[in-house]
């Protein structure tokens, strides 16, 4: 990037947050604070008002605005496969939102990005799997704006396996998606802890007037905590599986806790962490077992039999 798009890419970030910090802003650019000081006094005396407090970052005099922005053909068609994505995993609400901001962003497209998008739209498909549910098309929605406006939400809930509804109060502190699901995390007043929600799950929900009745940190550190804690948590597994069988594998084995694989001539040697080794991982390998060997730990293999006999005896 030549320093002139350097600058103004600086700019646009600028206006994209409220503040902005100088190490920021040399992370994403790959340059020194030095040049970050530098490339800002240009922006100074080129008459962007802009102001800088130490330790805090650079913010940009509310009102100000750069005139439309033009975007590259590259990211004409981010924009188009981000369009689709959305579709995809997100809610009703969410994508209307989304499609709105869409059409704000295709309207100061030029003509030639404009007719790319329109040209690609139909050549880019998500297959969306269809999900059993009855959850409200504006649970995320909900939840986005009470961890924006730090409000508690009301929400009634059917945990896996219960029959029951609960009635719950939480206070979300983020959202995140993982395997085909939304969830939410946040301290629950039911349980006075913290806990995973997962979105499909909630049968009603309702934004309160009520404020947070605690203060919590950001879902990163969160994760970073829990992270931490089940990583004394979780046990070593080593396995060994023949190559054949190995592709089938690729889209399972980070949920079991996949860590590293090498190949060995026809074998693929592949190691875990798994937090349930003798439920979750015990029963996902016996899927393959026909095709693999159990290296460590041998509590493993004992499991693993165990689980075979009772399957002999439905027989």
């Amino acid at each position: 990037m030549n320093r002139f798009d350097r600058i103004t890419a600086i700019l646009i970030q600028l206006q994209s947050k409220r503040v902005v910090k100088a190490q920021d802003l040399a992370d994403r650019f790959n340059i020194s604070l030095r040049t970050v000081y530098r490339d800002i006094r240009t922006l100074e005396e080129a008459g962007v008002p802009l102001y800088g407090e130490a330790g805090v970052g650079y913010s940009i005099v509310e009102g100000y605005r750069l005139p439309p922005v033009m975007f590259t053909q590259d990211e004409a068609m981010a924009f188009i496969t981000a369009e689709k994505l959305m579709e995809k995993l997100s809610e009703t609400a969410i994508q209307n939102n989304f499609r709105s901001a869409m059409y704000k962003i295709k309207s100061v497209l030029r003509g030639s990005e404009k007719d790319l998008v329109e040209g690609l739209e139909d050549h880019i498909h998500v297959r969306k799997k269809k999900k059993n549910t009855t959850a409200p098309e504006n649970s995320l929605d909900v939840l986005l704006k009470a961890i924006s406006e730090k409000r508690i939400v009301k929400m009634s809930y059917r945990a896996f396996g219960n029959e029951q509804n609960t009635e719950r109060l939480i206070e979300p502190i983020g959202i995140y998606y993982e395997n085909e699901y939304w969830y939410t995390v946040g301290y629950c007043h039911y349980r006075s802890d913290y806990r995973h929600f997962r979105a499909d799950r909630v049968v009603a929900i309702l934004l309160t007037g009520e404020p947070f009745r605690k203060e919590h940190s950001s879902l990163q550190k969160y994760q970073e905590q829990i992270k931490q804690d089940l990583h004394f948590k979780r046990e070593k597994v080593v396995i060994r599986v023949d190559k054949t069988i190995g592709m089938y594998l690729q889209e399972r084995k980070h949920y079991y806790g996949f860590v590293s694989e090498k190949i060995d001539g026809n074998e693929i040697e592949m190691t875990f962490l798994t937090e349930s080794l003798y439920e979750g991982f015990a029963r996902w390998y016996i899927m393959f077992a026909d095709y693999a060997e159990i290296l460590e730990p041998a509590s493993l293999k004992v499991r693993v039999k165990e689980l075979a006999e009772k399957i002999l005896q439905k027989e």
